[in-house]
């Protein structure tokens, strides 16, 4: 699944929603100065966060598997080497800043930790972070029957992969900093949150949810089975909804 995001990277990066503005500034401030190394976007994908790095005057680096994605980033102005973060090979280089956007759950936390630990310059700082939504009731139901109808094997079957309760989450992101103090490299890591709200029109919420993971490898039959029934919930809401996102992180400065 963590491949399977490549099949449309233009979609995936004209749907995604960006990073709070604050969560970028926060870690951007926390970073050392410039003069001191770029940043590391482990699992950058078409580069939605490593643009808003880039935006606020820091230099990006991408690592990324699927070379689809890798070679859209890079058609948008981020350099990209392609490989897993755990195969990825520094040759020397060290960095400000190592940040993983909706991506360090593809990591194995350990490792990945401990290779943070490695390309970090001292007081560098590893950002993990991501966004958790679940959709109203009206919407997440519809779709949670019409899912389990179309992939009944899927682990997401049981509740359909747009359910996602931010205290699961919050548990996720928990271990994320228990993988890290592990090092011994790092100092006490840091658990950010940040909640906002965002609209949606029926055709905007259709267009992302296909580069959702468990919907990015259903047949296009199934697919369009799975996009009629939310269409058709979001119609009766009046063709549009407001979706509550929080975005989870954890910080942690390099020793």
């Amino acid at each position: 699944m963590a491949e399977s995001f490549g099949e449309d990277p233009g979609g995936y990066d004209a749907s995604r929603p960006a990073y709070p503005a604050e969560l970028i500034a926060r870690v951007v401030a926390a970073l050392p100065s410039p003069e001191s190394g770029d940043v590391l976007d482990v699992g950058c994908g078409t580069g939605v966060a490593a643009r808003q790095f880039q935006a606020a005057g820091r230099t990006v680096l991408g690592v990324e598997p699927d070379p689809r994605m890798a070679e859209f980033a890079r058609s948008r102005g981020l350099p990209v080497e392609v490989a897993t973060f755990e195969e990825w090979r520094p040759e020397g280089r060290t960095f400000a800043g190592v940040v993983a956007a909706q991506s360090w759950h593809w990591v194995d936390p350990a490792a990945g930790a401990a290779k943070a630990a490695q390309v970090l310059r001292p007081g560098g700082r590893l950002a993990v972070f991501g966004h958790v939504y679940e959709p109203p009731a009206e919407i997440a139901e519809p779709f949670a029957v019409a899912f389990r109808r179309a992939a009944p094997d899927s682990p997401f079957a049981r509740t359909g992969p747009a359910r996602r309760p931010v205290e699961a989450y919050r548990t996720l992101y928990a271990g994320f900093a228990d993988a890290i103090r592990t090092t011994g490299s790092f100092a006490e890591p840091e658990q950010w949150r940040y909640d906002w709200q965002r609209p949606y029109t029926r055709d905007e919420w259709l267009a992302l949810l296909p580069t959702t993971g468990g919907l990015t490898r259903l047949a296009p039959a199934q697919l369009a089975d799975v996009l009629a029934a939310v269409g058709t919930a979001i119609d009766a809401l009046g063709g549009a909804f407001t979706m509550s996102y929080t975005t989870l992180a954890t910080v942690a400065a390099r020793r």
